[in-house]
């Protein structure tokens, strides 16, 4: 059997298998990716792609209070317009969203149905960064002249009422009347489910859940003891103003400059009290395959970070995109290695190659000459030949 042809066999399937191969991690990669739509909100807020979602994730004792999100928007305001960035006309430049856990309370339904549930308390365009799937009603705003309506998902609408389509109808929070604003779709990835919980959900308003003042859950205000051992549990107003974590969708108009923006301001007061996440580039194959070196930092943290579980899920998917995009570079190596090999044999018969034609240039050439020195002395005889006949002509005359 010819070797050669063996050779050529092999290297084409090996090139085959890693091509395939590459193709399957890609597509993985991007079906991971997908799943988790709450990176993708920069986009659902402007398709063109010039802005960049950015997280923050604060410890529970950073001290990052509802109080001090204007003090964030005003800073990078003033620099957006620094270098002519400005808000169109009836346009929000920059969207923004903050939550914090509220803790694990009792819901009951003006039945009989009553669930455990946690509760969160957002603001800002929290549904926005969300894109949860609304199966009934609205989400709530902060623009509601009342603020006591609640999104759930559908675990708890089935608990309480046995049915998802039950907008507008009450529910009682630790005892506190709230209404059904909307109804939202569980927890839909492996990731999410498993980093929600158990727990079924709801999502009410920061000024909604001061209703629910001392019911309030004293664990995430950094307070412990919950009401014993001679410490009280925080208010309402002095629980709610806490933000565990805050989000915003900024202009881009440099590489960077955003989430620089958004670390210069936090790197003052909050400098070892926060992560920055920058959502929209998170999953990115080049930044995902670099981190592969480093996937013990997600065993180990070193500040006791407050995750929500859309994050948890999303770390998840960071781990195992590291992990699908380095192999993914791996299936490169044979693709490259064979090309690398044709240039080498390209090279050698293109060297082969020019000194045919070399050889076949001077040939020509020297042909060429020849033949023209043959001409010349051709013309030179005959130019001779001609001056002897006329000199004999004459001397007959």
């Amino acid at each position: 059997m010819n070797i050669k042809k063996v050779f050529i066999a092999v290297l084409s399937a090996a090139n085959a298998a890693s091509i395939s191969v590459g193709l399957i991690l890609t597509a993985a990669g991007s079906s991971l990716a997908k799943s988790q739509s709450y990176n993708q909100a920069a986009l659902r807020w402007d398709s063109g792609g010039s802005c960049t979602q950015l997280s923050c994730f604060f410890t529970e004792d950073a001290g990052f209070t509802v109080d001090n999100t204007q003090g964030v928007m005003s800073d990078l305001l003033s620099n957006l317009k620094n270098i002519g960035v400005t808000p169109e006309d009836g346009k929000e430049l920059i969207p923004v969203a903050y939550s914090v856990d509220a803790g694990t309370m009792t819901i009951r339904s003006d039945t009989t149905g009553r669930a455990e549930a946690k509760v969160t308390a957002a603001g800002g365009d929290f549904f926005l960064f969300r894109d949860f799937m609304l199966l009934d009603g609205a989400f709530f705003t902060e623009s509601d002249i009342m603020q006591d309506g609640a999104v759930i998902d559908r675990r708890l609408a089935w608990s309480l009422y046995g049915s998802t389509d039950v907008a507008g109808m009450n529910i009682y929070i630790n005892g506190t009347k709230f209404y059904i604003s909307g109804v939202i779709e569980d927890p839909e990835s492996k990731e999410e489910k498993k980093t929600a919980g158990d727990y079924p959900r709801a999502y009410i308003s920061y000024d909604g859940a001061k209703l629910l003042g001392s019911d309030i859950s004293p664990a995430a205000s950094g307070i412990s003891g919950g009401g014993t051992g001679g410490i009280d549990v925080p208010t309402g107003d002095s629980y709610l103003k806490k933000i565990s974590c805050y989000e915003c969708i900024v202009p881009n108009p440099v590489e960077n400059y955003a989430y620089n923006s958004v670390k210069e301001y936090f790197d003052g007061a909050y400098k070892d009290k926060i992560k920055i996440v920058n959502n929209t580039e998170r999953f990115s194959p080049s930044k995902r395959a670099k981190a592969y070196k480093k996937l013990s930092n997600y065993a180990v943290s070193d500040k006791p970070l407050v995750y929500p579980y859309w994050e948890n899920a999303s770390r998840i998917i960071e781990f195992k995109l590291s992990v699908i995009y380095f192999f993914r570079r791996l299936t490169y190596i044979i693709p490259v290695l064979t090309a690398l090999l044709l240039l080498v044999v390209l090279w050698r018969a293109g060297g082969r190659l020019r000194r045919k034609l070399t050889a076949k240039t001077s040939d020509s050439i020297t042909k060429a000459v020849y033949y023209h020195g043959q001409k010349k002395r051709q013309k030179k005889l005959q130019k001779e030949e001609q001056k002897i006949k006329q000199i004999k002509n004459g001397s007959q005359n």
